[in-house]
């Protein structure tokens, strides 16, 4: 099973998919490529694949991502080897953006779709610049891709709003746990408990 998160930049989804690996057993996490440069807290291989553009282009040429996007001036993009490898372990997550998101559910109609919310623009807005990673411009820039990234939310099979970050991971870590708890999904594992019923010779 594939879940996908997405929502604005700032909205916490990473913070949230990091919480939900950590408590949820048999769920993968899908680590994209991107051109941007790596950051001090994070790690190649775990949270990215750090790449230059052009090998970048090279992977777009050769059709080895299943999802692809430029966002705020980086491009960042799921790879086919990626999910092939992550999704033979177990249930696989992936935190991607609005735009890759789209791509995915085109192509994999059965996957679970999750969309995260901030409670409000103002809080959103603060969040941004309390990262004091970006200058004024940069922080703008993410806001008003922001306002036209939250008109898909309608297209998502959920909808969290990280108003609280405990609630938020408690309510997607439900989701994840529901999902594999739907009849098609356990389809296999009830037919040889049912069967178990009719083979039982004599009984009570």
């Amino acid at each position: 099973m594939i879940f996908v998160i997405t929502g604005p930049s700032g909205c916490g989804k990473s913070t949230l998919a990091g919480l939900v690996l950590h408590k949820v057993a048999n769920l993968e996490f899908s680590v994209s490529h991107t051109t941007r440069i790596k950051r001090d807290s994070e790690e190649e291989g775990r949270d990215y694949y750090f790449v230059p553009g052009k090998e970048f282009e090279k992977m777009i040429k050769e059709k080895k991502f299943v999802e692809w996007a430029e966002v705020h001036g980086h491009c960042y993009g799921t790879s086919r080897k990626e999910l092939e490898k992550k999704g033979a372990l177990g249930d696989l997550l992936l935190d991607i953006d609005v735009q890759g998101a789209q791509q995915i559910k085109e192509k994999y109609k059965k996957a679970v779709f999750i969309f995260i919310l901030p409670p409000s623009f103002a809080e959103l807005k603060r969040r941004l610049q309390a990262r004091g990673q970006e200058s004024s411009a940069s922080v703008q820039k993410r806001l008003d891709v922001a306002k036209k990234e939250i008109r898909h939310y309608s297209q998502f099979d959920f909808l969290v709003v990280n108003d609280n970050l405990d609630k938020a991971a408690a309510e997607l870590e439900s989701i994840v746990v529901s999902t594999r708890c739907r009849l098609k999904v356990r389809q296999k594992e009830v037919l040889p408990i049912l069967r178990s019923f009719y083979e039982e010779k004599g009984g009570a």
